[in-house]
């Protein structure tokens, strides 16, 4: 069965259908293997209904609406400004500032793809202009936007900790480590590859125009102040705090910056209802495969298969962090952590391992995937929004994805890394 429903999903995806379609085929298939018919299919209905029904998954549309304010207004540009003010001199300072951007940006959006569009749009020209090259400018983009999958507000971790009833405000607190991680090791490798490269470096900027520009981006700094502060200082819960994001993006680019009109909400309104639809199909099929694995014991015959059970804690994390990795490079995030989460349970509880440093791992994992080839769905994001062949595109990815693996061992390795903040914010 488990055979047949791989190769089911594998030729739906290489003929070019859309995740939700492979996922529903497969698990429509293997109901039917199962029990042999639609007689009760009710059952399977109810599996899908209960994916889609926790409160907390309130807070995906929610962050995706104000993601999606937030790109088409002022804020990206205004904080790519503030940070080239303070290092876009330095050598490397360009692609620094880019990597930073979109670790900004991702506090801000909670969104890869929101991230790649808005930040890239906006720097992809410049860095081309102080002579990087394309492919570089291309992987940076996509890559450094990986970040905003650690940083909160993630959609991951949301999906996540509602699939292993782990706390998303733990998990919030928790990818800040890693992220600021990732950062500092982009910035050296940026700073190795503009000296290397021989990059020109930026005009320094006057204290008066770095003044300025922050100036300009306290308002959408204030998001992640809002997200973490709100949620650490116990004001509101996680879904509260998105539903506050959203209405302190209306506020900011209707009401104080003015980018926005009223003639905007019906295409935010209509693009924040498109993506929401497809979050929470695959959600809710994604419950109902899983569901239906378990089911026939799939999982636990694999997981016999490989040994899992007679792993320590970082032999588990280890396999973990391969099965999410490469399952990203072909499937969308959200399908993986829906599929795996609850296939990885018993081995999790098993070896006693922090479910939110499990949930750190999971969430870089999936970043990863997505930025690398064959399948990776930020790459496809990146070659619609820029227009570059696929080839262009994936290039330059091998050193990224070096340091973020790399970034994955150190996590394994030093789980402090991650769960510091935790035990920090939320010590007794």
């Amino acid at each position: 069965m488990a055979t047949t429903l791989m190769l089911i999903m594998i030729v739906l995806l290489l003929l070019g259908f859309p995740m939700m379609i492979p996922l529903i085929t497969a698990a429509l298939t293997g109901f039917y293997m199962m029990f042999g018919g639609i007689g009760q299919m009710d059952t399977f209905i109810q599996q899908v209904l209960g994916g889609i029904r926790p409160a907390s998954l309130i807070a995906v549309p929610m962050f995706i609406l104000a993601a999606d304010i937030m790109t088409r207004g002022q804020s990206a540009n205004r904080l790519i400004d503030m940070v080239m003010t303070f290092i876009g001199h330095i050598r490397g300072g360009l692609a620094i500032s880019t990597a930073t951007s979109c670790t900004l940006f991702g506090a801000v959006s909670g969104s890869t793809q929101a991230t790649v569009v808005a930040v890239g749009s906006a720097l992809r020209p410049k860095l081309l202009k102080a002579g990087y090259s394309d492919s570089f400018s291309l992987a940076l983009i996509i890559n450094a936007s990986d970040i905003a999958f650690l940083i909160p507000p993630s959609i991951g971790m949301i999906i996540y900790g509602v699939i292993s009833e782990t706390s998303i405000a733990e998990l919030f607190i928790a990818g800040i480590g890693p992220g600021l991680l990732i950062l500092f090791l982009f910035s050296v490798y940026c700073l190795i590859y503009a000296t290397v490269h021989n990059v020109p470096t930026e005009e320094k900027a006057s204290w008066s125009e770095r003044f300025k520009a922050t100036r300009m981006a306290v308002w959408p700094l204030m998001f992640p102040v809002i997200i973490v502060g709100g949620i650490y200082g116990g004001v509101f819960s996680p879904t509260e705090a998105a539903a506050v994001c959203v209405l302190y993006a209306v506020i900011l680019e209707f009401g104080v910056f003015r980018s926005l009109s009223s003639k905007d909400i019906y295409t935010i309104a209509k693009s924040t209802g498109l993506i929401t639809a497809v979050v929470f199909i695959l959600v809710g099929v994604g419950n109902g495969f899983s569901w239906i694995i378990s089911f026939a014991q799939i999982p636990q015959t694999i997981l016999d298969a490989v040994g899992i059970n007679d792993m320590g804690p970082v032999g588990v994390l280890v396999a973990i962090s391969v099965a999410f990795f490469v399952a990203c490079m072909f499937v969308d995030p959200i399908v993986v952590i829906l599929v795996l989460t609850p296939i990885f349970a018993p081995a999790i509880e098993a070896t006693g391992l922090d479910p939110v440093h499990v949930g750190i791992i999971i969430t870089l994992q999936v970043a990863i995937g997505s930025a690398t080839p064959p399948f990776g769905c930020d790459i496809f994001t990146a070659i619609a929004i820029f227009k570059k062949p696929y080839w262009e595109v994936v290039r330059g990815t091998g050193p990224f994805i070096a340091i973020l693996l790399f970034s994955a061992g150190l996590l394994v390795a030093f789980p402090e890394i991650a769960l510091f903040l935790r035990d920090v914010a939320f010590s007794d």
